[in-house]
């Protein structure tokens, strides 16, 4: 018979031990056994794969389950596996911090087969469809870093090789002022181009894996003012560099001390403002604002660009989503507002948008007033 899962039961009672072994065994599980958690954990450092599940006493000698329990989670071969614990009536306080640590569920003894059978088929149902959601989600993460890789990688590291090569192209001949210059310009767009892009893909990993966090506990300070934060987001920007779009700042009133990460705050708005020139048709202004009131800071960015359809803004915020593609063929990574998102819940504050397809677009970030640093 073909074992369905393999389960790790840990009991020191090995009457009770055997007796579950059995029960496990006849419905087709394989099993491992061990009578306490020093054991158990000998027992799943030998393993090539973590069990399935794992079915555990509370109280044992040498090491109980609670403290089992924490030594499984502290391994992270180990921390998705899940963890029902036998105890026995009357246990409320091991009951209770089991259920504050996070164990899946427990078996009260003396147990009912059934019971434990279902509540097993239950937790090992749950998890296999967890596993799945993983893996799709993980497929989907694939797809969308090889597309990126395929079209915003490749295209401006094209351009730099394309441009490059002709610079050293013995054949050319003596190549003019203005060649040259044009040359160089091309390898230069395409490797700003590509800076930015692994800045944003950088950032973003830092942003998902916490180390963003990291960064801003130790960076963070009171800011007094957002002068220099908007003067720095626009210079980031090229097209409002260059005047491509006239860009208003308007700053309504005075701004409170507030804690922040400039530098944080600065990408955040650039990502915007590069958004909306991105949008944007040569020529349209740009505005970038801020107010303040009781409760928080709120800086917005407005532009009058084509829109994003109302279906649409929810997933605008996902990391390297992009409206339509395939249609549109815009240049980015789909990092940017994820970035932006981000950063706003680093400071402990919330982004939101408001669009009008064919109007514009309106982003807003709000960071909550706190008391200053010393």
């Amino acid at each position: 018979m073909e074992t369905k899962a393999t389960i790790l039961v840990v009991e020191d009672d090995i009457h009770l031990l055997e007796g579950i072994r059995d029960i496990l065994e006849l419905e087709g599980y394989g099993v491992l056994t061990a009578q306490n958690g020093q054991l158990a954990l000998d027992i799943l450092g030998q393993q090539e794969a973590p069990p399935d599940l794992i079915v555990s006493d509370i109280m044992m000698p040498l090491m109980d389950g609670i403290e089992f329990f924490h030594q499984v989670r502290q391994e992270p071969r180990w921390v998705g596996v899940p963890f029902i614990f036998l105890t026995a009536k009357g246990e409320k306080a091991d009951y209770y911090k089991g259920m504050r640590m996070g164990v899946d569920d427990y078996v009260i003894k003396p147990y009912d087969p059934t019971d434990l059978l279902v509540k097993i088929e239950a937790r090992l149902k749950r998890q296999q469809l967890l596993n799945q959601a993983h893996s799709k989600s993980l497929d989907n993460l694939k797809r969308q870093i090889l597309t990126i890789l395929n079209h915003e990688f490749r295209t401006p590291l094209t351009f730099v090789v394309a441009y490059a090569d002709m610079l050293n192209d013995p054949s050319a001949g003596k190549l003019s002022e203005n060649e040259i210059v044009t040359y160089l310009k091309g390898v230069s767009a395409g490797a700003e181009r590509l800076r930015v892009l692994i800045e944003n893909f950088i950032l973003l990993v830092e942003i998902e894996t916490g180390d963003a966090q990291k960064t801003y506990d130790w960076r963070k300070c009171a800011i007094d003012s957002l002068e220099p934060i908007f003067h720095e987001a626009r210079s980031r920007v090229k097209a409002l560099a260059e005047g491509v779009n006239p860009l208003e700042i308007r700053i309504e009133g005075d701004i409170p001390l507030f804690i922040g990460d400039p530098e944080y705050l600065a990408v955040a708005v650039a990502q915007l403002l590069s958004n909306a020139a991105k949008f944007s048709e040569p020529g349209k202004p740009i505005q970038l604002g801020a107010r303040a009131d009781d409760q928080r800071v709120s800086i917005w960015v407005k532009d009058e660009g084509r829109g994003i359809p109302p279906q649409e803004l929810q997933q605008i915020w996902d990391s390297f989503y992009q409206i339509d593609r395939a249609t549109y063929e815009d240049q980015g990574a789909g990092a940017g507002l994820a970035i932006v998102r981000g950063v706003v819940q680093l400071h402990g504050g919330q982004a939101e948008v408001a669009s009008q397809p064919g109007v514009g677009s309106t982003f807003t970030l709000h960071i909550p007033l706190q008391p200053s640093v010393a």
